[in-house]
């Protein structure tokens, strides 16, 4: 399988690995919360709740990524 994977185009491999994800992420509600990630969550939605910064519009933040490349 991953010979034949090399063999394919790099805009089809890409398209493969984002159908992949899609399909992981539809099957969500299988992967279960560790206790670590839980804790790890709810200490940044403390600190969010804490900081009450509402960070910057995404359009911002791709605006200063592009300047930069």
């Amino acid at each position: 399988m991953i010979a034949n994977l090399n063999t394919l185009p790099l805009d089809e491999k890409i398209q493969l690995v984002e159908d992949l994800w899609d399909s992981i992420a539809a099957e969500k509600a299988v992967l279960p919360i560790t206790k670590e990630q839980k804790i790890e969550l709810n200490s940044r939605l403390e600190a969010y709740a804490l900081d009450n910064n509402k960070g910057r519009e995404a359009k911002f933040v791709f605006a200063d990524i592009r300047r930069k490349l």
